[in-house]
């Protein structure tokens, strides 16, 4: 049995082949080794897969796993060791969410593929492996685009007071925040991101007003100034594009993309079913 996990800040999604049934599908939280140790990462998948692990451990010969914040072998190697202690009969394979990403949309042709999910990010694919490029600087330095940068707008428009009245207004009666709410989670507790990023439903939720259309618009293009365009022969590549904030906002992105003679190939919320895919046609 092979299993395959794409992992984001956020949350996990996993998916085990099974001989002649539909591949198994879960979810974990997210297991990104930048902010949990191997300890934790053990803890979480004991809490959250048990039955699993017990139930199929000692029959998957093969794991997989792409993550957010495992682009160095120091990195991987957290995961890895988690991963062996659970399923110890397993070759496992570490490597970053940007090269699962390119696998499940470019496949074996060249391409940019770009992460715009809780964080953002950008590669580009020579048709086997993704070159390092000066992107992915995390929430605070970088992220444009992302969840935890439209979060991170919303959070501050609503406590400088900068938001319409109206939206102010739905925004505090849905999250009831205040400075000292936002600051101890943002400054004195874990996660910061994926709390920020949280806030980025409401933008979902009031995408046909104005002021929404307007941080759309501005966070989708600083991504693209930042990211896309940093490549000179950008717009001789389709750009692919996975995550959440992709799919949620993929026609505004595409009509922004165009505009920018930028070639736009898949969107996909999860990229998960792709890369099984891509994964079990190398044999």
């Amino acid at each position: 049995m092979i299993l395959v996990a794409d992992s984001g800040s956020s949350k996990t999604d996993w998916l085990l082949s099974l001989p002649d049934q539909e591949p198994l599908k879960f979810k974990t939280s997210g297991l990104n080794p930048y902010f949990l140790t191997e300890k934790q990462i053990v803890k979480i998948l004991q809490d959250q897969v048990a039955d699993l692990i017990s139930g199929y451990g000692q029959f998957i010969t093969e794991i997989y796993f792409f993550g957010a914040g495992c682009s160095s072998p120091d990195r991987h190697e957290i995961v890895s060791n988690a991963l062996s202690q659970l399923f110890t009969k397993a070759y496992i394979c570490v490597d970053s969410d940007l090269l699962g990403s390119a696998y499940a949309t470019c496949g074996n042709e060249k391409g940019l593929c770009c992460v715009l999910g809780t964080g953002s990010n950008i590669s580009f694919f020579d048709g086997e492996e993704i070159h390092a490029g000066k992107h992915g600087l995390g929430f605070v330095l970088g992220d444009e685009g992302s969840g935890t940068w439209f979060g991170k707008s919303l959070v501050t428009d609503f406590l400088y007071g900068k938001m319409p009245a109206d939206i102010y207004a739905q925004f505090k009666e849905e999250y009831n925040l205040d400075r000292d709410i936002v600051m101890t989670h943002v400054y004195m507790k874990s996660n910061a991101n994926t709390y920020l990023a949280s806030f980025t439903r409401f933008l979902g939720h009031i995408k046909d007003t104005d002021y929404a259309k307007a941080m759309v618009t501005k966070g989708l293009n600083e991504f693209i100034e930042t990211n896309i365009k940093s490549y000179p022969e950008y717009h001789k590549y389709k750009s692919h594009f996975v995550g959440s904030i992709a799919d949620t906002f993929g026609d505004e992105l595409t009509a922004l993309c165009a505009a920018q003679n930028i070639v736009v190939g898949k969107i996909i919320k999860h990229p998960i079913n792709d890369l099984l895919q891509f994964i079990l046609s190398r044999g």
